[in-house]
């Protein structure tokens, strides 16, 4: 049975704001079952380890008995979340935000325990809202207030077009938790404003604020901008285990104990000893297989994790060629084929390389591409036919291509 301290130090750690943090700490010491709430906007298909910061804050509150609720986001999803934007992000559609969500629900719960997990959708209330009860939400707040926003008045100054829906945002976030009744919710530090609007809007509707815990932003695997999918520094929760594997031991040692912090379940005490005891690069090495095996494990099981070590080992640290080369048989009717056009061929499935042209392009700009051993640049590059080509991408994508003619 963990002490009271403990529990306040779990939940305390890796965070970067509690507001406020003497209420915070008088809750958890009275022992209260409270209802914790984090939202995810359904904007893209997968989520990736950035996403898992909170994810496993979640986690953490459930062990500790109390109530999660997964908002998954698709009212607020149809509108954009302005936060640390420099315009007006584009609408999706119904059928995207579905899609979307669809797949979050079946991606969180390798982390949540599904039987203790509530999953809402927002769109169940928002949807049934009439108008005049929407003009009354949008009333509670100033334009004044919302020009507090460091986004919105950088927006604002620099003449950048801010839509009226963008204003709405907030207020459709806080009265989530004015619905929802939350005692606590999470977002990151770019949230700050719009969770402060939830402490607002159930305040204005007679209900005790909400504590708000914010948590750092995961640098991607170039330790420098935030973990993104468009910027392809990112670890998916659906990337195969080798692939997964291979990117964590790609980041520095130094972001390597940042990762620890955020991402691992390990103890404070663990982790702390685990440091004390790194002192050369073997060490560094071992907490970093450590890492990425725990990681894995956590999305792919135990005999998958162990299988992903066994691979990178064998390319990586006894120079061994991969096992895990792709082949394929390309029909094509000209006789040579653009690289770029192979490396978004959307007919490799499961093979494929990469996931767009723009991506391809990203790949070729960072020199991070091979053909037959030899980096290429050039996006119209071209890959002739009747000949065995090894296509290598990055160091985790290999696939080796027998262009055959089609006639």
């Amino acid at each position: 049975m963990r002490t009271v301290q403990e529990k306040i130090e779990i939940l305390l750690r890796g965070i970067e704001e509690v507001i406020p943090k003497k209420d915070f700490i008088s809750l958890i010491e009275k022992k209260q079952k409270l209802t914790v709430k984090a939202g995810f906007d359904p904007t893209s298909p997968d989520l990736h380890l950035g996403h898992t910061v909170l994810i496993n804050k979640l986690k953490q509150f459930q062990d500790l008995g109390h109530k999660v609720v997964f908002l998954i986001g698709d009212f607020t999803g149809s509108i954009g979340d302005p936060s640390g934007v420099s315009q007006t992000r584009p609408v999706l559609s119904k059928e995207e935000l579905k899609k979307n969500a669809a797949t979050y629900k079946n991606q969180i719960f390798k982390i949540l325990d599904p039987k203790k997990t509530e999953i809402k959708f927002n769109s169940s209330w928002f949807n049934k809202m009439k108008p005049q009860e929407f003009i009354k939400l949008a009333s509670s707040m100033t334009v004044a207030r919302m020009l507090e926003r460091e986004d919105f008045s950088k927006r604002y100054k620099s003449n950048q077009p801010i839509s009226i829906h963008e204003f709405l945002y907030p207020l459709v976030q806080g009265y989530d938790s004015y619905f929802l009744k939350s005692d606590i919710e999470l977002g990151g530090t770019d949230q700050k404003f719009n969770l402060l609007v939830g402490r607002d809007i159930q305040k204005i509707n007679g209900m005790k604020e909400q504590i708000i815990i914010t948590l750092p932003i995961l640098e991607g695997l170039d330790g420098v901008k935030k973990m993104s999918k468009s910027l392809n520094n990112y670890v998916g929760l659906t990337d195969n285990q080798d692939e997964m594997f291979g990117k964590l031991m790609s980041i520095s040692d130094a972001m390597m104990w940042r990762y620890y912090d955020l991402l691992s379940f390990k103890t404070n005490k663990e982790i702390q000893k685990l440091k004390k005891s790194t002192n050369s690069g073997s060490d560094l090495m071992e907490a970093k297989f450590q890492l990425s095996s725990e990681i894995v494990e956590r999305f792919h099981g135990k005999k998958k994790s162990e299988m992903a070590m066994k691979e990178f080992k064998n390319r990586f640290s006894q120079k061994k060629d991969p096992t895990n080369i792709l082949n394929l048989d390309l029909k094509i009717k000209d006789k040579s084929l653009k690289l770029i056009d192979l490396l978004s061929h959307s007919g490799l499935g499961e093979n494929i390389l990469c996931q767009s042209k723009s991506e391809a392009r990203r790949m070729l700009s960072q020199s991070a591409v091979k053909v037959d051993g030899k980096k290429v640049i050039k996006e119209d590059f071209l890959v002739k036919i009747n000949k065995k080509t090894l296509i290598q991408v990055g160091k985790r994508r290999h696939l080796k291509i027998t262009l055959k003619s089609s006639n």
